[in-house]
């Protein structure tokens, strides 16, 4: 099955569950959310500000991908997804599923990237020799954006390379056998893959090509309406173990937490969480992110795969799929 069909699936199943209708989270409130892949609001969850200020427990499910976040919102097995990437966001609104944006969860440009084997000698110089290679990349994801703009920014012809759909753990296990010419992905998985090969661009040399790559927190849009003082709390709850983290007198106690509950080791935690940048919620309700800024990415995300022949459609416009009224509620 090619990509575009993989992906073109994924959406028509994301469309037909997004019919679910989504019941109040009564009794628990199920988090979506990545192992390998520290944050902050991890302390949170093992100390227990969330059950104290929601009401109710609130149980993590580890997913590989965030396209697996959407369906599993879609079918109301998940309220809200934390770092949810947004191009996997854009996939599934494209599509018609009905979710909403409500917070910026993290900025990672350094931690989310493609890495070329090292066998095969290849950096920026030289980078049209991708040509003909194999690759592995979870579609639909931020790393497939991103692999989509460094190959249009060296203009390295798709059509000629053999795209293999893998969960970054997958990608990376594959490529250390040998098995890929070059693999994208993020966290953990991205470390591994770096054992073994280099990348092309920096998160830095990235974002002057304006390839951002952060993650927001999302939910279903009926959860955000009916539920609006439970996701206003949860998003205060987050926002103050961002900034418990950010003003750094308490980060070896949290590092601790943070590192187990992540299944990492602590200095493999400390290295992934030295790529992060947590915004605040004035941060993010400012024109860089939720107040316009990312309304505009994501349509330039959309069209990015349009171009691709990766989605079916997009929308005219994603102002609508994000809603700020639950992390201003909480910056209240």
């Amino acid at each position: 099955m090619t990509s575009r069909s993989k992906i073109c699936s994924a959406l028509a199943a994301m469309t037909l569950l997004g019919s679910v209708q989504m019941a109040a989270a009564e009794d628990e409130l199920t988090v979506a959310y990545f192992l390998e892949w520290p944050m902050p609001f991890q302390y949170a969850k093992v100390k227990g500000p969330y059950d104290e200020a929601l009401g109710v427990p609130v149980k993590l499910v580890s997913f590989d991908t965030g396209t697996a976040m959407s369906a599993a919102m879609a079918s109301g097995d998940v309220q809200i997804a934390v770092s949810q990437g947004v191009p996997p966001f854009v996939v599934a609104t494209s599509a018609g599923q009905d979710l909403k944006l409500t917070d910026v969860a993290v900025s990672y440009s350094d931690n989310d990237n493609c890495v070329v084997a090292e066998a095969l000698e290849i950096e920026k110089g030289n980078a049209k020799e991708l040509e003909g290679k194999k690759v592995g990349v979870p579609i639909g994801t931020a790393a497939h954006f991103g692999f989509l703009e460094q190959m249009k920014h060296f203009n390295v012809d798709i059509t000629t390379m053999e795209i293999v759909d893998m969960a970054p753990a997958d990608g990376a296990a594959a490529f250390a056998q040998g098995n890929l010419d070059m693999v994208c992905g993020w966290g953990g998985a991205l470390r591994r893959m770096k054992e073994h090969g280099n990348v092309l661009l920096t998160g830095a040399e990235k974002e002057e090509l304006g390839i951002l790559v952060f993650d927001a927190i999302t939910a279903p849009a009926d959860f955000v309406s009916e539920n609006p003082d439970m996701m206003a709390k949860f998003l205060k709850v987050t926002a103050d173990a961002n900034a418990k983290w950010n003003a750094g007198g308490d980060k070896a106690e949290m590092l601790a937490v943070i590192a187990k509950d992540a299944g990492m080791d602590p200095a493999d935690a400390e290295a992934s969480l030295a790529t992060f940048t947590f915004p605040s919620t004035e941060e993010a309700l400012s024109d860089k992110w939720l107040g316009g800024n990312v309304q505009s990415f994501m349509l330039g995300v959309a069209n990015v795969f349009l171009e691709a022949g990766s989605i079916p459609s997009a929308l005219e416009t994603y102002e609508t799929t994000v809603d700020a009224g639950p992390l201003t509620a909480a910056a209240q």
